[in-house]
């Protein structure tokens, strides 16, 4: 299946979802077949209140986790491509992605 024209969408909706982040790199948003989700918003959370935590970012392409920069920019998720997040501490960070729904049905 190919990725919907996004010059021809019939849909867009918007979305939020939260995680808590744990020590192992785990699936956040996984861009469903013939949609293009459009990623507007990553924000992470340290909840701990005391120490500095690592978090990691990463988008999956169906064979590779390849690292997001700590930019500030949209970008696209294509159909069968995930979204994945890990913290340095298991309970310390939270994390809400938002995102919009692109579809050409």
């Amino acid at each position: 299946m190919a990725n919907p024209n996004i010059v021809n969408v019939t849909s867009i909706l918007g979305k939020t979802d939260t995680f808590a982040l744990t020590t192992t790199l785990t699936a956040l948003v996984t861009c469903a077949t013939d949609k293009v989700y459009k990623i507007n918003t990553i924000l992470v959370s340290n909840i701990d209140g005391t120490n500095a935590q690592d978090v990691t970012l990463k988008v999956n392409n169906g064979s590779n986790d390849r690292a997001i920069a700590s930019k500030n920019s949209t970008f696209y998720l294509e159909q069968g491509y995930v979204l994945k997040g890990q913290a340095g501490s298991n309970s310390d960070l939270e994390c809400i992605v938002s995102y919009e729904i692109l579809d050409d049905a």
